[in-house]
């Protein structure tokens, strides 16, 4: 085998009861589609002959060094808790220690049935699989923690959904798979001595400094508040921020029903299951406080002193609101071209985004054309912003260099829904030109784009994309 993988698998050396052993199902005729060759670098991955890394990223072939097993995690799926959930279409071959010294997973997402697949077929067809290798993509070139795409391969076989769709595997990368859910099992089912291996597993893999449980609980409610103000700054809404998607790396993960805003509301929703808007826009930055505090309540389960555990978790996650709010005004400060702290700042942000809403405003053109006169051109009533504008400058006169800043903060290009759905819509008729242009755009997200202008554009009436979907 030319494609040479140098596996080192942590995860493979825990118990048994953290997951089932099993290799991925094969599939009739697999044909790679896309190969990232830059994490494959980073990764320490040398590429092999593009049928053999096909046969390998389809499931087929299992390279040397490789340890196949799916994940046990449990979790609370839009506030009802599920007792075991795990990888019901992922198989994670293993770990790699890339040459920036990160263990990273490699996981197989619809190589088949698994044990903990609840009557599904493990698989996945290929527009859910084109939408994570794109939108993933184009997270991390927006520099937001996120899971990344390393090959996307088509299958020659048919899925199911509600017709016949041609089928895809795609192979995720994440600086590993522990999500809220995996605490929950063991502390649901009372296997104190497993919650204790997997926290002392997880803080050596992820937070070294962490003390403890609670250092654990510190350190990933930190790094979610930095995430969620990440997302809520490019309009990214999760759509399913179940405690089984919350990574405790403080990744994005799961890409189901996922959007970017075109026009600015704080309501919108646009994942089709989320019919409450339980995880709307404006909604994420309260749920990932919920996360953290079942989070909280699995590890405190191991803690010999249960009331001291609870104390130092409530006192961790009662702070969470004012992290979130933090980060939150630091992102928006930059949108705005600010760095310096003024207290007025959070108002004037407000006032502009209720503006925004009233107006329709495009969330990202509105933000990437502050300074120039094409941003009132974002408003039904362009007199609106004026309003508002005015009193902008003159705060932005006490900065030394806001342009700069404005430009670093506001990309002018993100994954829009019509654009990923009309890619889709090629590729599942044989053009895959469509996805490669936009892989090419999105990984330089803060440039101008003169000759992809179409891409910056926000969708047509006739091809507004009004729900999304789980790929399951």
């Amino acid at each position: 085998m030319t494609l040479m993988i140098p596996f080192d698998n942590s995860y493979a050396r825990l118990p048994d009861a953290f997951y089932t052993r099993l290799e991925p199902q094969p599939v009739a005729a697999p044909h790679l589609l896309a190969f990232n060759e830059d994490l494959a670098r980073l990764m320490g991955i040398s590429p092999g002959e593009v049928t053999e890394m096909a046969q390998v990223f389809a499931g087929n072939a299992i390279p040397e060094g490789a340890t196949p097993l799916s994940q046990l995690y449990s979790g609370h799926q839009f506030g009802n808790y599920n007792p075991q959930l795990g990888d019901g279409r992922a198989v994670l071959l293993g770990e790699t220690v890339g040459t920036d010294g990160g263990r990273r997973d490699i996981q197989l997402k619809g190589s088949g049935r698994t044990p903990y697949s609840r009557g599904g077929d493990g698989r996945a067809w290929l527009g859910p699989v084109l939408r994570e290798y794109v939108v993933s993509e184009a997270m991390h070139a927006l520099d937001i923690p996120t899971t990344r795409a390393l090959a996307a391969v088509e299958t020659g076989e048919q899925v199911y959904r509600e017709t016949a769709l041609p089928g895809a595997v795609l192979t995720r990368v994440a600086s590993s798979h522990l999500r809220v859910g995996t605490f929950q099992v063991f502390a649901a089912r009372g296997q104190t001595d497993s919650l204790k291996r997997l926290t002392d597993y997880a803080i050596k893999r992820h937070y070294p400094q962490a003390d403890g449980p609670m250092g654990l609980l510190r350190a990933v409610s930190e790094a979610q508040a930095r995430l969620i103000a990440q997302w809520m700054a490019v309009g990214f809404i999760h759509g399913v921020m179940n405690t089984d998607n919350c990574s405790i790396a403080g990744e994005t993960i799961d890409y189901g029903p996922c959007a970017f805003m075109d026009s600015y509301h704080p309501n919108t929703v646009y994942s089709s299951i989320d019919r409450m808007g339980r995880y709307a826009y404006s909604n994420q930055a309260d749920i990932v406080v919920w996360n953290m505090a079942q989070f909280a309540t699995a590890l405190i389960q191991q803690m010999d002193s249960r009331d001291a555990g609870v104390e130092e978790a409530t006192e961790i996650v009662h702070a969470m609101p004012g992290l979130v709010q933090s980060e939150w005004l630091t992102r928006f400060r930059a949108k705005l071209g600010l760095t310096q702290q003024e207290e007025g700042d959070q108002a004037m942000i407000a006032d502009l985004l209720t503006r925004m809403a009233e107006n329709q405003a495009d969330f990202i053109n509105t933000f990437r054309a502050l300074g120039t006169d094409k941003a009132r051109d974002q408003f039904l009533d362009p007199s609106v912003f004026d309003a508002w504008e005015a009193g902008w400058k003159d705060r932005t006169e006490k900065e030394d260099d806001p342009a700069a800043v404005l430009r670093a903060a506001n990309p002018s290009v993100i994954p829009r829904n019509h654009r990923i759905e009309q890619m889709i819509e090629a590729a599942v008729a044989g053009d895959y030109a469509p996805f490669h242009r936009l892989n090419a755009v999105l990984s330089r997200p803060y440039d101008d784009h003169p000759d992809d202008g179409d891409l910056t554009h926000p969708p047509a009436e006739s091809e507004v994309v009004r729900a999304t979907f789980c790929g399951t």
